[in-house]
């Protein structure tokens, strides 16, 4: 396992960035209120818009929803007979499109149409509210896009179409925003796609991470923005013994898409509780996994036994350090899942835990009879 990090690239405002964070993630499921339902009772979010037939939209049902800094899209089809139900059937529940804030839609839209992204819709404005909001989407991976937001007035939180809707917020595991996203790539395709994120998007590449086990191993590169809000970890399959979690992704999910989602936290034990307490099942990393972890990261603010019992894995760069956690697939089939990550500093990935992820993993892909 090697991380190679681009110190000249990270921190120095060297990498202007035509981007301003993520806005939303839109994911296509087979039922949006019964995932609404699981969003909110068991990671905390807040219904705040809908649209479907009630509002006088006939092809989907559509909800957004809020936690901090986090916004989520869960949208599903109405009719069998449209894109995103040929998605669900191809992917199952997935993510659909990672959109991304902007200072100025229309001439980001152009910059990549320039550089060579293929263009999905192009630019369009909305009113909204005391504002307005200004949408165009290209393509990326797999059948994923990317929609660019660009607001002009007040801060939005409904998007086009929308109407408000007024929910509690039943739990609160105080997750603030989204760190990165993990994407899973065909083999030998990764770095084709990490030259498309450096030369069209203008991103650069932060890490490196090769990873292998007794029986599977991974190829992953780290983009990011100028920003650094923007981060996408990159993973292709490597040549193993058997099958590896990156290969049983793209064979159940049938392509490239998004792996896993990570949420930030400020208080990882509190929040990993609340989400247990509300049905959340997480990965348990190998028993020999915290025998030398003192002596491998030193000190933390969290005790051993608190990390052990929370299955926290720890990581130490030489700016500080992170513990997260990952959740078991969100899903019957062994695609999509999400981390739970806290960072001190660190600006890492975790690359000396991706030894023991990937051994958690596959004692779920041996009980699956997927190894």
């Amino acid at each position: 396992m090697k991380e190679n990090t681009n110190e000249a690239a990270l921190g120095n405002g060297l990498h202007d960035s035509l981007f301003e964070g993520f806005a939303y993630i839109e994911l296509y499921v087979g039922n949006a209120h019964q995932a609404v339902h699981y969003y909110r009772t068991a990671y905390g979010f807040k219904p705040i818009g809908f649209m479907g037939m009630e509002t006088g939209v006939r092809d989907r049902a559509s909800y957004i929803l809020s936690q901090n800094n986090i916004k989520l899209v869960i949208t599903s089809p109405i009719s069998k007979d449209n894109s995103i139900a040929e998605h669900i059937y191809r992917h199952g529940d997935s993510v659909k499109d990672i959109a991304l804030k902007v200072k100025n839609c229309e001439e980001t839209f152009q910059y990549l149409i320039d550089k060579g992204a293929q263009a999905v819709s192009p630019p369009q404005r909305f009113c909204l509210e005391t504002g307005h909001i200004i949408l165009a989407t290209v393509k990326t991976f797999g059948e994923n896009v990317h929609t660019l937001v660009e607001e002009q007035g007040q801060v939005f939180d409904l998007l086009p179409g929308y109407e408000r809707v007024n929910f509690k917020q039943l739990i609160n595991p105080e997750l603030f925003e989204v760190d990165h996203l993990a994407i899973c790539l065909d083999e030998k395709t990764l770095d084709f796609w990490v030259d498309f994120y450096k030369e069209v998007f203008g991103f650069f590449q932060s890490h490196q991470e090769d990873v292998s086990t007794e029986y599977s191993a991974m190829n992953s590169k780290v983009v990011q923005d100028g920003s650094e809000k923007i981060k996408f970890a990159l993973i292709e399959p490597a040549k193993g013994k058997r099958k590896s979690q990156i290969e049983e992704f793209l064979t159940y999910y049938a392509g490239a898409g998004v792996q896993h989602i990570a949420f930030s936290s400020a208080n990882i034990v509190s929040s990993i509780n609340t989400l247990r307490k509300a049905g959340i099942d997480f990965l348990i990393p190998p028993n020999t996994y915290y025998d030398r972890l003192a002596e491998r990261v030193g000190e933390v603010d969290v005790s051993l036994d608190d990390l052990k019992s929370y299955n926290l894995l720890v990581d130490r760069d030489k700016w500080g350090y992170l513990m997260q956690s990952f959740t078991k697939p969100a899903q019957t089939i062994p695609t999509m899942f999400y981390e739970i990550i806290q960072r001190h500093n660190a600006r890492g990935f975790g690359a000396g835990n991706i030894k023991a992820l990937f051994e958690a993993v596959e004692f779920e892909q041996l009980r699956r009879g997927n190894l």
